[in-house]
């Protein structure tokens, strides 16, 4: 967001005009573009221009006839905006909403704009120009305004007063409203066209409509970066543009705030227009007489500096940002920004889904503060509601990287969904902690370094040296040097190496995880099914299947021998009737047999589907091969695993039987014991006994 914001506006209109009443910057820029390439320069080659020439080298008379880059003019490469070869203002219709500027036209503003600095041109329009343009009918207000210029985007909210000149609030369900309305919450902004109405309209003399306006740089349409852009815009509307709207229609509303602070811009610009002061000057002296004008200035470096800013505004706080990873959405190419769908990602809210880069909010993750002093100046926390800042100071005073969010719930007896995600939402949303894993009591925690670090080593070193000075721990670059070269081993046993110094260094991890220095290494677990296995449940099937078919033929040869030796006579010694009624017997006999014998061949073919079912390979089936999804084992596939705990204890088989479905490699071992129910020690256990069908691997989290 530091280089594609250019400005912040505040633009009005009244009866008579429409006025750009202040701006930060005083002279915004966009970056410099080129419209075709610009070679380099070396002293020893003919420099040419583009690719034609380049190519068409050879069919020149002369070398001479190709001008060299000395001769060619800047000028040729260097891309313009439309309305600095042309007047780009007469080329657009005005609303018939928007009365004129005052001026004989905007050809004059333009030509003017060189003499009197930035007090009547901005980006090459005219100053009145621009603020009719963004601020539309009525019709057109209270929803998003989103104008695409050429290379700039003006993002805004704009708002006026009803027909009859009153500011007043617009109920919920109007239809003119371009967005939906937010429920409140910690979490939300109140909308400026659903505040609930509780005074009467303000008195307000002149002001129509005003509009709060980012300007964006946009990209090239052409440029990788360009693909996400509208993303880009959508959350820089949902957070800057429309929490700052929402504020001053409120204040307009209630105290008639909007108009008050523009009528004093507006006699301070006349004042120093008339004195002959430069533009510079007007800029300064706004921020002492306005509270709007500080406002924007501190917004505006806020975002460029990707912190967040507090302003205030007739004396209502406020505490605005974007996301800290926000530019990553624009320069992305992936299409599909969004978090996966699992309720650990869901319990962050629509609102941190983006631009953030957060952990998943789970119980099992651990939560490190980054400012110990709870700030209540905030839009968000009334000073009348003690039940929230009670709540807040607790958390803060238990919260510790040793302890789990389940824990911590525990210890304050609150519902994790309910109470405790809220929490950390909101201190992690305003940058007062964290997400992070959680670090063993004793250190007994695997680290690796980031592939990137934050600041030089010098720079760390320095802040180390200084917050460590008076404790018994290594220098910052010793540290650093150990875990680096260390492989599997814990951070006690690489770094601590005594349980005196575990106090020193537990402080030593907090700071290193606050400057991002360190990545926590996790136990992930897959299941095997080797060659053998799978060689032992295959023979253990055909046994069966055998026994069953031996079953079969054996019942039936026992069922004929028994007819014959129960009659007692052979054929020869039957009477025509008696012949006949004995086979009729022996039909119905061979039928049942019959039917018999389809089940226990269905059954068969049941077992080979199931056998068939299993294979994680295409050619060999007896290869090792990973269940990939204990949890959705085939039915072959719980066969391998019930094989796995033959032999073994009766309690150990049956841990493994309930937590086998975490082992999808997936799954971190902090996860594992927190939905498991079960303790390091057990699990430690168990991967020992299961070991020559389990795969264990470290991997960040």
């Amino acid at each position: 967001m530091a280089d594609t914001l250019l400005a912040v506006l505040l633009v009005t209109t009244s009866a008579k005009e429409a006025n750009l009443v202040y701006q930060w910057p005083a002279n915004p820029e966009s970056l410099p573009r080129l419209s075709r390439p610009h070679p380099e320069h070396t002293s020893s080659l003919i420099q040419f221009d583009n690719v034609w020439r380049a190519s068409n080298y050879g069919d020149a008379a002369e070398p001479s006839e190709l001008r060299p880059r000395t001769q060619i003019s800047e000028s040729e490469y260097a891309w313009k905006r439309t309305q600095s070869v042309r007047d780009r203002s007469s080329s657009m219709t005005r609303s018939s909403s928007h009365p004129p500027s005052g001026r004989s036209s905007p050809t004059q503003d333009l030509d003017s704009a060189t003499t009197e600095d930035g007090y009547s041109a901005l980006f090459g329009y005219s100053s009145s120009f621009l603020a009719g343009l963004l601020c539309p009918q009525r019709s057109m207000c209270h929803q998003k305004c989103e104008l695409l210029v050429d290379d700039l985007a003006f993002i805004g909210h704009p708002v006026c007063d009803d027909t009859d000149g009153k500011w007043r609030f617009r109920p919920e369900n109007s239809g003119a409203r371009g967005r939906e309305t937010r429920s409140p919450g910690l979490d939300t902004e109140e909308s400026p066209d659903s505040v609930s109405q509780q005074n009467a309209p303000s008195n307000s003399t002149w002001l129509q409509t005003f509009n709060f306006v980012i300007v964006l740089d946009l990209p090239h349409p052409s440029s990788s970066t360009s693909g996400n852009y509208l993303k880009y815009i959508e959350i820089v509307y949902e957070q800057i543009t429309f929490t700052m709207t929402a504020v001053l229609f409120q204040e307009q509303v209630l105290h008639n705030f909007v108009e008050e602070e523009c009528a004093t811009l507006g006699s301070l610009k006349d004042s120093c227009m008339a004195k002959g002061e430069p533009f510079s000057n007007f800029m300064a002296q706004a921020l002492e007489v306005s509270s709007i004008a500080p406002a924007m200035k501190a917004l505006y470096e806020a975002i460029k500096s990707s912190s967040i800013a507090y302003v205030t505004m007739n004396n209502i706080p406020l505490e605005l940002q974007l996301p800290p990873f926000l530019d990553q959405i624009l320069y992305s190419e992936d299409d599909d920004l969004h978090q996966p769908e699992d309720e650990e990602w869901q319990s962050w809210g629509p609102g941190m889904a983006f631009g953030w880069k957060l952990p998943a909010l789970a119980p099992w993750k651990s939560v490190l503060l980054l400012d110990e002093s709870l700030n209540l100046r905030t839009p968000h926390i009334d000073g009348d509601d003690h039940n929230l800042i009670e709540g807040l100071v607790k958390f803060m005073e238990i919260a510790a990287v040793t302890l789990s969010l389940a824990d911590m719930a525990t210890l304050l007896d609150w519902d994790l969904e309910s109470q405790l995600f809220p929490t950390v939402r909101w201190l992690v949303q305003h940058r007062r902690a964290k997400v992070v894993d959680i670090v063993h009591t004793g250190l007994k925690t695997l680290f690796i370094l980031p592939p990137k670090l934050p600041a030089s080593i010098r720079q760390l070193s320095e802040e180390f040296k200084i917050e460590f000075a008076q404790q018994p721990v290594s220098s910052l670059p010793e540290i650093l040097s150990a875990i680096s070269t260390s492989s599997g081993t814990h951070f006690f046993d690489v770094v601590v190496q005594s349980k005196a110094l575990i106090p020193s260094y537990q402080n030593v991890i907090s700071w290193m995880l606050k400057r991002d220095l360190l990545v926590t290494l996790h136990l992930r677990v897959r299941i095997v099914a080797t060659k053998e296995l799978k060689l032992r449940v295959k023979h253990r099937i055909e046994k069966a299947r055998a026994k069953k078919a031996n079953k079969g033929r054996s019942k039936l040869f026992q069922e004929v021998d028994t007819d014959y030796s129960s009659s007692g006579m052979t054929w020869l010694s039957l009477s025509p009737k008696a012949a006949h009624a004995y086979s009729r017997r022996h039909t119905s006999t061979e039928s049942e047999r019959s039917r018999a014998e389809a089940d226990d061949q269905e059954e068969l073919e049941e077992e080979e589907q199931e056998w068939d079912s299993g294979w994680d390979t295409n050619d060999d089936d007896l290869t090792s091969s990973i269940i990939k999804d204990p949890s959705r084992a085939t039915p072959l596939q719980r066969q391998w695993l019930s094989a796995m705990s033959e032999g073994k204890d009766a309690l150990i088989a049956k841990r493994f039987d309930h937590i086998n479905q975490y082992f999808d490699g997936k799954r971190t071992d902090d996860e594992i014991l927190y939905r498991a129910e079960i303790s390091r020690k057990q699990l430690r256990q168990l991967l020992h006994h299961y070991d020559e069908y389990l795969q264990t691997f470290l991997h960040p989290s």
